[in-house]
């Protein structure tokens, strides 16, 4: 029997494993700074199994005779993906956190087994669990000296070669100097020498600098080294650097080949280095052990600042979620003229939605491939359409559109649930969208004392479902960069922790997050409404201590059709009615003709 692509990648994979002496592989999707969207020349694990997904490892084991002898590990959002994407007859599906690559690995592989990982692909506490489960049965983790999937990888692009971006002060508030002062000083209150910056968004805030080395993301490929007398190092690939770059970034900071990274941390021989074990690699923390360097392992010194933002940073964001929902808006409206004729797809309806925020002006990239699901494939949470998926939008369906743009001013993302017509939605689907909103309400809604947790808030969103009997495999919310990632953390809105840094971190004033609980019944369909949210202060009237509360920052109309009134409060309507009024403020002089009525006609009063 022929093999197909992904079946001959996996033999070529294990021969390759075979001849290096290892009995297995680990394959997550990750970079060399534990980036949550990576560039095309570290889609090891889509090469290898087809899964299109931002978030999974795959584990190889070299024998294919075991049972199973390889495994994909995928967490709720992507169950239906993954059983789409990767063929079931080369991997087993497992997920998370009910099971961890460490715990399989313990089972599955063989007695005494040599399994490898990429050092500069894995956390520090990844690899620790892992090397703990194998001892337990005599086998050991093996650090590999270079990657055995690029080893057959035969077409593998090259990273990018594109030139780091000066991310102008009128959009940053702060220029860069301030900020290394701030670390400099966070340094010293640690009696620290040097800090290792490695998440490219982290370094793109500290330097006040962009690029466009990863989709989607506008980040640069460099690593940082920041020291306590404000200086800095940046490590960055030669041909990324422009005049305007060294300009920008002054003597303070002395930029380097990319390639001499390794040498500089070793070079830290008997320095106190702070060093971030949720954001660094391994490989970071062997290399500065190695040289005798005393590794102090502490978050990233710009995270937190980073997620604050300042009141440039929030008044771009309003201007860029006044822009980017006039584009949706023009988007929900051609959507209703056009679906109900059944010669929609997702793939024009994503394709109409890009042209609408790129004629809306200054859009750099969307923030993240547009998930555009009609009918059952909106019950997948992070599906991205293809060719091979595509879908019409059929008469009397449920559309669901998550979507975001990045624009110099701020980062946007959206989700809409919309009824395509003609006719009238049935009473499931209604209590389902209905009971999502009142979540949604719920939280944006919520008053809360300062030193609240998101953690602490989930549980308001997920009550009208539980209520029901009902929930949904993923988090409520996720920070939200300034012209950076779409999921910033450390904030987020989840049931718990779970094993996921941020779910315990307090909201403070100036944090940007997503406000986006959803229902998803496999087969069937998907529901979600999302709003991006600020963190503001709030003052109660004979109120004892410092309260918090959101204000909305997402402007676009929220599915009529699909409310069950009967189902809302008086307060929920008021609410409702509120929000529209806004919406009809901001929105409508951005638009005009046929386009401007149906706004109106959907920011009607309930």
């Amino acid at each position: 029997m022929l093999m197909n692509t992904h079946e001959a990648r996996l033999d070529a994979l294990r021969k390759e494993l075979k001849a290096r002496g290892l009995d297995g592989f680990v394959i997550p999707i990750s970079d060399e700074h534990m980036s949550e969207y990576v560039g095309g020349y570290a889609q090891r694990l889509e090469w290898l199994t087809g899964f299109g997904g931002s978030a999974g490892t795959a584990a190889v084991l070299t024998d294919p005779a075991l049972t199973p002898a390889a495994a994909m590990f995928v967490d709720g959002r992507y169950t239906l993906q993954v059983r789409d994407q990767v063929d079931g007859r080369l991997y087993a599906y497992e997920s998370v956190p009910q099971t961890t690559i460490a715990a399989w690995l313990a089972v599955h592989a063989p007695a005494g087994a040599k399994i490898g990982y990429d050092a500069w692909l894995h956390g520090s506490k990844w690899a620790q669990a892992a090397e703990a489960a194998l001892a337990a049965k005599g086998g050991t983790l093996v650090a590999v000296d270079g990657n055995p999937v690029d080893t057959v990888w035969q077409d593998r692009p090259a990273p990018s070669p594109a030139p780091a971006l000066v991310h102008p002060d009128r959009f940053t508030g702060e220029v860069s100097e301030a900020k290394r002062a701030a670390v400099s000083e966070w340094l010293a209150g640690r009696n620290l020498d040097a800090a290792v910056i490695t998440a490219l968004d982290s370094i793109a805030w500290l330097l006040n600098i962009r690029g466009t080395d990863v989709e989607r993301t506008p980040v640069a490929l460099s690593y940082v080294i920041a020291r306590a007398d404000g200086t800095a190092d940046l490590f960055i690939a030669p041909e990324k650097v422009t005049d305007d770059l060294r300009r920008h970034l002054g003597n303070a900071v002395s930029i380097k080949p990319r390639d001499g990274f390794v040498a500089a941390l070793r070079d830290l021989s008997g320095k106190r280095v702070s060093v971030d074990p949720e954001r660094a690699v391994s490989a970071i923390f062997e290399e500065l052990r190695k040289a005798g360097a005393a590794v102090v392992e502490d978050r990233d010194p710009t995270v937190l600042p980073k997620a604050i933002k300042n009141p440039v940073e929030q008044a771009g964001h309003r201007a860029a979620q006044a822009r980017d929902g006039a584009a949706v808006s023009r988007f929900l409206h051609w959507l209703a003229v056009e679906a109900p004729k059944g010669e929609v797809t997702e793939m024009s309806a994503a394709d109409k939605l890009q042209a609408c925020r790129q004629e809306a002006g200054d859009l750099r990239d969307l923030s993240f491939d547009t998930i555009s699901g009609a009918g059952p494939n909106g019950a997948v949470v992070h599906y991205r359409v293809s060719e091979e998926t595509n879908r019409t939008l059929e008469a009397n369906s449920v559309y669901l559109v998550d979507s975001g743009g990045q624009y110099p001013d701020g980062t946007t993302d959206i989700t809409r649930t919309v009824w395509v017509g003609p006719g009238a939605p049935g009473p499931e689907v209604k209590d389902r969208f209905t009971r999502v909103l009142k979540g949604h309400i719920a939280l944006a809604s919520a008053v809360f004392p300062k030193g609240t947790a998101g953690s602490q808030l989930d549980v308001l969103a997920r009550m009208p479902l539980w209520q029901a009997g009902l929930d949904y495999a993923h988090g409520t919310g996720h920070g939200v960069g300034s012209f950076l990632s779409v999921h910033e953390g450390p904030q987020r809105i989840a049931k718990s922790a779970g094993g996921q840094p941020g779910g315990d971190q307090p909201l403070l004033a100036g944090m940007f997050l997503s406000n986006e609980p959803g229902y998803y019944k496999a087969g069937e369909y998907g529901i979600r409404i999302e709003n991006l949210v600020l963190v503001e202060p709030r003052t109660i009237a004979g109120g004892e201590g410092d309260f918090l509360g959101f204000e909305t920052l997402t402007h676009v109309p929220i599915e009529r059709h699909l409310v069950d009134t009967g189902l809302l409060t008086e307060t929920e309507i008021a609410w409702w009615n509120t929000y529209h009024a806004r919406v009809l403020e901001i929105i409508g002089p951005q638009l005009e003709g046929a386009a401007k009525a149906w706004l109106e006609a959907q920011c009607a009063a309930l």
